[in-house]
């Protein structure tokens, strides 16, 4: 089997045992999502159980690519299962990180993990080849360490006397060797003490955040995964892979001495520029980037004062007021310690301060608060909001029910404090940007229309760029006089050309408000999620690098998306796989995954917004306008989003076509049996039918 180890880890914690299942049961999938979601489906009998039960399996799903030479597609880890993060139910949902995890648990002969009930006592996984341990935490004293200093005493336990550089064999090596340390995936003190709000991470700041899974690992009583290996992959073609890393590079990639761009952006011919994005300016430390396994652009960067480290998007820019750029640097890496979901902290931190500054939260107030609110921007107030996350109490080691509620998400809170309901709930105002699922708002939902209806329709905050540079660019070129990439017009023929099989709709990208619930938006959701769930989540391509629609580099300013993803696949595999082939795909994991949330209770009257989404207009985060391209008066232009709102009665009608679209029924969002049995899905047709949740029609 080309580009896979052959056999995928089944890790039982109950009763500390361990299998494997193979990987070419699953090899229809490919890889990632769409066998993570594949194996959850065969496993979990009860969809409707709670993400801390017992019974809810977890998927750590690596892909063909991983550890070969794909550009920014080699170094990807998916992790699934119940969550315990959104509301009112904790959705079988997916996360996502980089480093060097997926890779070296190849080398160590797996395509994946599936962790299965709940330990006795605190314990780690350690994977050396195919050498694998369930060791309980209480010998190295791992459980109530933060993930770094867990990591590192794994480390130091698995290497020994060895001394970093230093050549290691591993059990099960037979003779291969490594300078690498163990690549840890670890949950913190948050995940310990189930915050649903926890994540894990790997090595500095690479983390799986969104979903709670931190919590789900606390609930089983797993502190960690260390992998090592010394193997390699079997690639079907060398010769192929390398030649089309180098087509890639030599066509589409970034060269230093003509540099188009100079500044961080979120697609493939970035300079290796870290992707921090800090409020109170840039470290002037000395830096270097810092990059993914295979990858050819370091949007990680690693500082000689250490601060910082690795820490990216959301994480750099948790703690928006602190006094100094350094205290905002300290508090990223407070969130990676303690494993925490920095979007959640940073929006939940925003609306603390707002009522404070109301008079709603204090000592002795409405709301009995320990939060010092006099330390407010300084490294003190930051470690006490994190602690009393982590630890569920004030922050300075009392008990306090502040932190208990806090630690069970921002929206739980805000509804245990009866602040969501009523004409001025906290929701209804948008003093609480927890715009769906009750979780965070990422970009601004009424104008990035692909990012909010592919949120709402889902499981989680997407967080998938691939749309984000149509935003960007002309926002940013006309706050800082950035050149634009080209027209509206010629950037929406660049995109939708290259989103098969709708290609021929450009009006995918009118993002203006007559357009906003047409079935050209439809279109353009479907697009995306059908690309992401494959191409992105199985396949495993870099969110921040692909895909490459415009290209500055390409000819005619074309990137390679449609032609360079399957030529990476198809190198490493042998498969003959279209782009297309990859949408179709996409397509039936979607189906499978909205399948696996109807079984959990998900019905069309479910699906809406929170109410400030409807009766407030859309705002950005700095309150400067953002553009994005449109057609008004028959001309394509870019055109101002901000400013409006989403309408109830329209989205209704939105959805409508959007189920059609899906061949879903409209009445209740069901699937309906033609469209899963179209699909290959005859056993996911019948399980809905005996639960009573299958479409007719």
């Amino acid at each position: 089997m080309n580009g896979y180890a052959g056999k995928i880890l089944r890790v039982n914690l109950t009763h500390r045992k361990i299998t494997t299942l193979s990987t070419r049961k699953y090899e229809p999938w490919v890889g990632g999502h769409g066998m993570g979601s594949a194996i959850f489906f065969d496993l979990v009998k009860d969809k409707t159980i709670d993400g801390f039960d017992p019974a809810n399996v977890i998927t750590i799903m690596t892909s063909p690519l991983a550890g070969t030479l794909t550009p920014a597609g080699a170094a990807r880890t998916e992790m699934q299962g119940i969550g315990v993060q959104s509301v009112p139910i904790g959705w079988f949902t997916r996360s996502n990180f980089g480093g060097r995890f997926s890779s070296m648990l190849k080398y160590a002969g797996w395509d994946g993990i599936v962790l299965e009930g709940r330990a006795d006592e605190p314990v780690w996984l350690d994977i050396r080849n195919r050498e694998v341990k369930i060791r309980n935490c209480s010998k190295l004293t791992l459980w109530g360490t933060d993930t770094w200093e867990c990591q590192k005493r794994i480390w130091e336990y698995v290497a020994g006397e060895k001394v970093y550089g230093d050549w290691l064999e591993p059990a099960g090596a037979d003779g291969g060797q490594t300078t690498q340390r163990p690549a840890v995936l670890a949950t913190g003190p948050a995940g310990e003490n189930l915050s649903r709000v926890a994540c894990l991470i790997h090595d500095a700041g690479s983390g799986a955040g969104q979903g709670g899974f931190g919590a789900v690992w606390g609930s089983k009583r797993l502190k960690a995964v260390s992998v090592i290996g010394t193997g390699s992959i079997r690639v079907n073609n060398p010769k192929a892979l390398m030649q089309a890393r180098l087509w890639q590079k030599q066509n589409y990639a970034f060269k230093m001495d003509n540099l188009k761009r100079r500044f961080m952006s979120v697609d493939f011919q970035s300079p290796p520029i870290p992707g921090t994005m800090y409020r109170r300016g840039k470290p002037k430390t000395g830096k270097r980037p810092q990059a993914c396994v295979g990858c050819h652009s370091g949007c990680r960067g690693r500082y000689e004062d250490g601060l910082g480290n690795e820490s990216t998007c959301f994480t750099t820019i948790f703690y928006l007021f602190a006094d100094s750029l350094d205290v905002q640097r300290q508090a990223s890496d407070l969130l990676n310690r303690y494993g925490l979901n920095a979007a959640e902290m940073l929006w939940g931190e925003l609306y603390l301060a707002d009522l404070q500054r109301s008079g709603i939260i204090g000592t002795g107030m409405e709301i009995d608060c320990p939060l010092n609110f006099e330390n407010y921007g300084q490294p003190a107030f930051a470690e006490q909001l994190v602690k009393m996350i982590a630890y569920r109490n004030d922050g300075l080691g009392n008990s306090h029910p502040f932190g208990d509620d806090l630690a069970e998400g921002f929206v739980r809170a805000a509804q245990k404090w009866g602040r969501l309901d009523g004409e001025y709930g906290d929701l209804k105002t948008g003093r609480l940007r927890f715009p769906y699922w009750g979780l965070p708002q990422h970009k601004e939902p009424r104008s990035q229309l692909d990012w909010a209806y592919g949120t709402i329709l889902g499981d989680r905050d997407i967080n998938e760029h691939g749309f984000d540079q149509l935003r960007s660019n002309p926002s940013y070129n006309k706050r800082w006089g950035i050149p634009l990439y080209g027209s509206a017009e010629e950037v929406v023929r660049i995109y939708t050309d290259k989103m098969v099989p709708f290609q021929a709709d450009r009006l995918m990208l009118d993002f203006s408000a007559g357009n906003m619930y047409s079935e050209h938006i439809a279109k353009l959701v479907t697009w995306h999620r059908y690309y992401t769930r494959f191409w992105k989540q199985s396949a495993q391509f870099c969110d921040w690098r692909w895909p490459d629609f415009l290209n500055l580099y390409g000819p005619g300013k074309v990137g390679s998306t449609g032609v360079a993803e399957p030529k990476f696949l198809n190198a490493v595999t042998g498969k003959n796989f279209t782009f297309l082939d990859g949408i179709e795909l996409g397509r039936k994991i979607w189906n499978l995954d909205h399948a696996i949330w109807t079984l959990q209770g998900r019905h069309r009257d479910m699906v809406h917004f929170a109410d400030f989404l409807y009766t407030q207009p859309s705002t950005s985060l700095n309150g400067t306008p953002e553009y994005m391209p449109g057609r008004e008066n028959g001309k394509w232009q870019y055109i101002e989003t901000l400013g409006r709102h989403f309408e109830k009665d329209k989205f209704e009608e939105f959805k409508t076509r959007f189920y059609e679209l899906q061949g879903w029924e409209t009445d209740s969002g069901y699937p309906m049996e033609s469209t899963l049995k179209s699909l290959g899905l005859d056993s996911v047709a019948h399980e809905l039918g005996q639960n009573g949740k299958l479409g007719k029609g």
